[in-house]
This record gives structure tokens, C-alpha cells and sequence, in this order.
């Protein structure tokens, strides 16, 4: 037995309370391998979690969290993005209205909960970003964290873009009348005429496409750069540079306002809305349901893939923000508080979205029957006789209803000759139904809504600030999905990386504010995140499930959560969410191949938007947006299959948590029992996802190991360990 083994029996009989630092300052000080180890015990009245840098000499701290409100602010910052305001609605309208609902909030239940608190809990549980827990979870499939690094790369150079479009217009919005609120006049000399453009359009269509997009007539036709829109892509650029700078640190203040603002801008809309006239019939639309369009499959796909983007599945955002909490965190209620917000504000939005076009229906339909009233009384005499109109139907003042009597009477006499006269018919319902999303909604059908606010330039300022701050968020969410993973593998400075980053992805990003850019925009946003998102997020659940077990998935959750997660998680994640994404999948890739890759051009001399085929290059650069997402996953497979390259999970930590006090763990270089802590080189450590709750010291040896740290982060050392379980790790 090793001379110090009665030291160690003895100080297992003291008070089991007594700290690390006191059991070491007990222990035989003949004992080289405890003044070698790597055993560090910070001072408790710090209290602060630590993590520690492999390959550093000194102590590097792992920022976290200074609040659990500021962490899941970050999560609905990161979740709750410019989807929830126009994407969602129009798929409400266009899917059956309220009836929508039911399988959006179904399959939110059975897939996004379930995948979302499942990225929540592999963050936490190995506290490192996306390349580093996927390559612990499977070496061969380590690729799918640089995977989500590409996606999460792509979609920030497009993302930024539109942020820099609505500091455009949030810039314009300060003056009276609104720049967008008339066509502009043209002056030929003495002659002074609308401009054609706009006059075959509208005044907020023009504005858009030829104001702040100056757009080209093709995707072929760059145009030359928009100098307006790249100084607010710059703009936009430096400011999440500046959020993102010092990681959560920063960027966790920002939260607090570009969280929590675009709530307080939701519901002021909604109040102001709730008292302009047509705003009801607008909700009304939206809440009828059309039960006989929730049997078709479309809308369930539809269903599902909103639900997987709405919540940021596959990003690496989520695991890079859970990767800085503690490990006792309880992550399950995080994913309902989280998935349930976002919900929430989807419909809140909805109700927004469609008070306002309501309103905006309810003008629109007004000013029609004004113009066909003329035509109407211009034909009093001749084409229609005065009889047919109605005696109680007064000129000055003539409802919806009113008009649809008169043009139902005089369609009655008149039949083949009806179509003659021109007139229209005038129908809130059919102003209703002209479905609009994305930037169609944000860009041109809203704030044409907003010109017949009183007081337009404030609610203009306050829509336009309120997407700005939806972007942030989701941008803050999508860089961290590169900086954290690509730092933590890497061990590259924070501060000099996110400045390259963002000042790279400017530099690719100038090809977004171009005249074209508006199509690339377009290209990036169909080809390079659905398709490649999906494949990450479906081997990421086979992954855990599979690869790793979900019953060992179980037990981690078990021993970090403190209690065992609902069974349903389990059939979730073995059987039920890989089926259904599986499906999601191929429906996905059907459509894509099926749907022959095209875009809408704007025609400038004929004022309106054209479906036009990408040129070959263009449907190359479709291909190799696609590609390049996935690519790392062969790759890595291929590599780590035969050899090629180490595992790399050994490369990892093992960090947990007391009080502030922080161990660091090395391993030894047997696979036998784990006894006390030997004295390894840092890239010799373990995995950073801890097993058991037990230390233990191999009889009748001078090395030294160790054993996870367990539930409550702080090990205490015992004799012949026999008896003792094995690690689930």
C-alpha cells in the first residue's frame, strides 16, 4: 500500500465538508504527485466559474452569464427574429388561418421542444461551441460543427444586409410627409408628370426598389456598387462588431434593449391599430379558420420547417450561448420558456401584422369604391339608367355595402356588357388575400400602412428600429455560432477573430449592395441554409441518439439536471423527430429539385416583377452554396475513418463547478480505473463532459489519474475504490 494511502483513509473520516484546499494541506508532503498535479483550487471568495485554456500556463477565465435573464434574453434575442414578423404571418394566412395553428403548435411540441432543449443540454453539458461538442459526441462526425460554422457564415453575410436596408429606411423616416408617401414628380422642361415607374406601381413600390435598391434589370447586370446601402451595411458591420467585440460580455448588455424593444414596439402597434377603422376585419380574416386546408401535407411541411427555423436549430448559436452556463442549469425549463416565447411573439406579431393590413385594406377599399363611384355616375344616363340605383344610396357617402348592392343590380341588367364597363369590385376580403412576406411585407406593404398613420414618421421610426433590434439579436446568436466554437477549438483571441470576421464578411458582403444585389440576397437565402440545415440537424439527433445512446444521453442529464428528463424526450429523440426530419428532408429536396432554381426580377419599364432562370453560373453558384454547407461532413468522416487526422476529443477540458472553486482534470495514459489527479500535459485532457460524482485512487500506484467531477463539481478522494461504479463517460 502506498505510504500516503493512511493519510488519505484519515481525512475521509473528518467532516466530509471540508474543502479541497484543506484536504491538500493535509495530505503527505512527501507526495510529489499532488504538489505535480493539476489540481487548482481558485480562492472561494471569488465565486465565480472558471475555465481553463489548454495549452496555457496561467488561468484563462470562460466568460458566463451575469444573469439567468440576460442568458435567456440572449436565447429569444437569438430565436425571435425577422421570421416571426414576416414570414410566420403569411404562412398563417396562406395555411388556413387559425387553423394553422394547430399543427404549428403540434409539431413545435414534438419536434422543435425536443431537438431545441437537446442542443441546449450539449452545450451546457460540454461547455464548449459546436465543433467542439460534436466532435466529442462522434469524432467521425465532428464535421457537422464546422458545418454549422459555414451555415451560420453564410447566413450573416445576407442577414446583415437586410439590417443595413432597414437603418436605410429608419434614416428616412424622420421627416414629414414620409419620402415614400407620393410618386415624385419628373420636370421636362415646362412639362411636369409622375414618374412613369411609379405610376404603373405605387409610390412605397418605387421607393423600394428604386430609391434604396436602385435595383438592375437581372442578376447579370451588377450595376456598380449602391453607395447608400453600403454605408448602412457598414454601419451595420460595425455595430455588431462593437456588441460582439468581448463575447456574452458585451454582447449580453445589448441584450437587455434589442430583446426586450421590439416587444414594446409589438404591442404599441398593436394598441394603435386596435383603434383605426378596418383593423378587426383584419383579425377576423386571420382567425377564420379553413379547416379543409389542414388535411393537405403542404401545410404540415410548411409547419415544420418554420418551426425548425424559428427556433435557430442547427445555427450553433444555441449551443454556443448554453455553453456558457453553469452545469447545474436547468435547461429543460429553458427550452419550454424559450420555445414557448417564441411562439408567443409569433402571434403577436400576427395580430400586428394583419390589424394593420386590415386598416390599410379598409383605405385601400375605400379609395376603389371612390373610383368607380365616378365611373358609376359617369354613366348615369347612358350605360345605366338612374334606376338602378338604389333610392337609399347617398353619392357623398357610399359604404362597402352600398356599392356591392349597386354592382351586384347593375351586373344583374346588364351581363354581357357588365365586363364593359370597367368596374371593379372592390372587396376588403380580396385586399386581405393578397399574401405578401418577407421584405414585400416590411418594405412595401407596411409602411405604405403606415403613411395613413397619424403621425407616421414616429410609428415608421419606431417599425424600422424595431427590425433593426430583431436583427441584432439574431445576428449576435449566429456570429457567436462561429466565434465560440472556432475559439475554443483554435485558442485563437476573441477580439482580434471577431474583428477579422466581420470585417471579412463585410468585404464578401459588398456583393449584396451592388444594383443585383437584391437577387443574391434572394439566392443565399433559398440554397445556402434549408437544405444544409437540415441535414446538420438530422445527424445531429442521430448523433445523441445513435451514435453516442440517448440512454447515456439520459444519464448525463440525470447527473447534471438533478432529475431524469420526461420519457417522452427519449421516443422523441430515438424514434420519432429523426423520422419526421428525415421526411422534412426529402420533401425539402423534392421540392428544391422539382422547382427549377429561378428568382423575381423588378422590370424598370414595366414596373413590376418577373420570374427570370438563373444564368449557369448562377445555378453553380446554387450548387456550391449547398456544397460548401456540407461539405465538412464527408470530409471530416472520410478523414477520421482512415486515420487521417487524430480524434481530437482528447483536446477538450474537464471543468466543473463549486463555489467558485474550478478543477481542471488531465487524464493518465491507461484506460483502467480513474484514481487521484495526475500530472499530464493540457493536451492530454479529457473530454469536458463529466460522468459520475466520485474520485477514486488506485491501489498500490504512484500515478496518479482522475475521474469526473460529478453533480456537484468538487471530488473527494477515496481509498481501495473497487467497489466504486465506473463512469458513464
Amino acid at each position: 500500500m502506498p505510504k500516503n494511502s493512511k493519510v488519505v483513509k484519515k481525512e475521509l473520516d473528518d467532516d466530509v465538508t471540508e474543502s479541497v484546499r484543506d484536504l491538500l494541506s493535509n495530505e503527505d508532503t512527501c507526495d510529489d504527485s499532488f504538489k505535480k498535479s493539476s489540481l487548482i483550487v481558485s480562492d472561494v471568495q471569488e465565486d465565480r466559474d472558471r475555465d481553463l485554456e489548454d495549452g496555457s500556463d496561467t488561468e484563462e477565465e470562460r466568460p458566463a452569464w451575469n444573469s439567468k435573464l440576460q442568458y435567456i434574453l440572449a436565447q429569444v434575442g437569438f430565436s425571435v427574429g425577422l421570421g416571426n414578423v414576416w414570414r410566420f404571418p403569411y404562412l398563417c394566412q396562406k395555411n388556413g388561418g387559425g387553423a394553422y395553428l394547430v399543427p404549428y403548435l403540434l409539431l413545435l411540441i414534438v419536434i422543435g421542444i425536443p431537438l431545441f432543449f437537446l442542443e441546449l443540454a450539449v452545450g451546457q453539458r460540454i461547455r464548449r461551441g459546436s465543433i467542439g461538442a460534436w466532435n466529442y459526441i462522434s469524432p467521425r462526425l465532428g464535421g457537422l460543427g464546422f458545418a454549422s460554422c459555414m451555415v451560420c457564415f453564410f447566413v450573416a453575410l445576407y442577414y446583415n444586409v437586410i439590417i443595413g436596408w432597414s437603418l436605410f429606411y429608419f434614416s428616412k423616416s424622420f421627416q414629414q410627409p414620409l419620402p415614400w408617401h407620393e410618386c415624385p414628380l419628373v420636370k421636362n422642361g415646362t412639362n411636369t408628370y409622375v414618374e412613369p415607374e411609379c405610376d404603373k406601381s405605387s409610390a412605397t413600390t418605387y421607393f423600394w426598389y428604386r430609391e434604396a435598391l436602385d435595383i438592375s434589370n437581372s442578376i447579370s447586370e451588377s450595376g456598380g456598387l449602391n453607395l447608400k446601402m453600403t454605408l448602412c451595411l457598414l454601419i451595420a458591420w460595425v455595430m455588431v462588431c462593437m456588441a460582439m467585440i468581448k463575447g456574452i460580455q458585451s454582447s449580453g448588455k445589448v441584450m437587455y434593449f434589442s430583446s426586450l424593444f421590439p416587444y414594446v414596439v409589438l404591442i404599441c402597434f398593436l394598441v394603435r391599430a386596435l383603434l383605426l377603422k378596418g383593423s378587426l376585419d383584419g383579425i377576423q380574416h386571420m382567425f377564420t379558420p379553413k379547416l379543409e386546408i389542414m388535411l393537405e401535407a403542404k401545410v404540415w411541411r410548411e409547419a415544420a420547417t418554420q418551426v425548425f427555423f424559428a427556433l435557430g436549430l442547427g445555427f450553433g448559436g444555441v449551443i454556443a450561448f448554453s455553453s456558457y452556463n453553469k452545469r447545474d442549469n436547468n435547461c429543460h425549463f429553458d427550452a419550454v420558456l424559450v420555445s414557448s416565447i417564441n411562439f408567443l411573439t409569433s402571434v403577436l406579431a400576427t395580430l400586428v401584422v394583419f390589424a394593420v393590413l386590415g386598416f390599410k385594406a379598409n383605405v385601400m377599399n375605400t379609395k376603389c369604391i371612390a373610383m368607380n363611384m365616378k365611373k358609376i355616375i359617369g354613366y348615369l344616363g347612358n350605360e345605366i339608367s338612374p334606376d338602378l340605383i338604389p333610392q337609399h344610396i347617398n353619392f357623398s357617402h357610399v359604404t362597402p355595402e352600398d356599392y356591392r348592392q349597386m354592382t351586384d343590380i347593375i351586373r344583374g341588367v346588364k351581363e354581357g356588357s357588365y365586363a364593359a364597363l370597367g368596374l371593379e369590385t372592390c372587396d376588403i376580403e380580396d385586399e386581405l388575400n393578397k399574401a405578401v412576406q418577407g421584405t414585400g411585407l416590411a418594405f412595401i406593404a407596411f409602411t405604405e400602412a403606415m403613411t395613413h398613420f397619424p403621425a407616421s414618421p414616429f410609428w415608421s421610426v419606431m417599425f424600422f428600429l424595431m427590425l433593426v433590434n430583431l436583427g441584432l439579436g439574431s445576428m449576435f446568436g449566429t456570429i457567436e455560432g462561429i466565434i465560440t466554437p472556432i475559439v475554443d477549438t483554435f485558442k485563437v483571441r476573441k477580439e482580434f477573430f471577431t474583428a477579422g470576421c466581420c470585417l471579412l464578411a463585410f468585404s464578401i458582403g459588398l456583393l449584396f449592395v451592388q444594383r443585383s444585389g437584391n437577387y443574391f440576397v434572394a439566392m443565399f437565402d433559398d440554397y445556402s441554409a434549408t437544405v444544409p440545415l437540415l441535414i446538420v440537424v438530422v445527424l445531429e439527433n442521430v448523433a445523441v441518439a445513435w451514435v453516442y445512446g440517448v440512454d447515456r444521453f439520459f444519464e448525463d442529464l440525470k447527473d447534471m439536471l438533478g432529475f431524469s428528463p420526461f420519457r417522452f424526450y427519449y421516443y422523441m429523440w430515438k424514434y420519432f423527430t429523426p423520422c419526421v426530419l428525415l421526411a422534412l428532408l426529402v420533401a425539402s429536396a423534392i421540392q428544391l429539385g422539382m422547382t427549377p432554381p429561378s428568382y423575381n426580377a423588378w422590370i424598370e419599364e414595366l414596373a413590376e416583377e418577373k420570374a427570370l432562370r438563373y444564368p449557369p453560373w448562377g445555378l453553380a453558384m446554387c450548387g456550391s452554396l449547398v456544397a460548401l454547407a456540407v461539405l465538412p461532413v464527408p470530409v471530416v468522416f472520410v478523414l477520421r475513418f482512415f486515420d487521417l487526422i487524430g480524434d481530437g476529443s482528447s483536446s477538450l477540458s474537464n471543468v466543473s463547478y463549486k463555489k467558485g472553486r474550478i478543477i481542471k482534470e488531465s487524464p493518465g495514459a491507461e484506460d483502467d480505473d480513474a484514481s487521484l489527479i495526475h500530472g499530464k500535459s493540457p493536451s492530454e485532457a479529457p473530454s469536458p463532459m463529466p460522468g459520475k460524482s466520485i474520485y477514486r485512487k488506485q491501489s498500490g500506484s504512484q500515478d496518479v489519474d482522475t475521474a469526473p467531477n460529478g453533480r456537484y463539481g468538487i471530488g473527494y478522494l477515496m481509498t481501495d475504490g473497487s467497489d466504486m461504479p465506473e463512469s458513464g463517460l
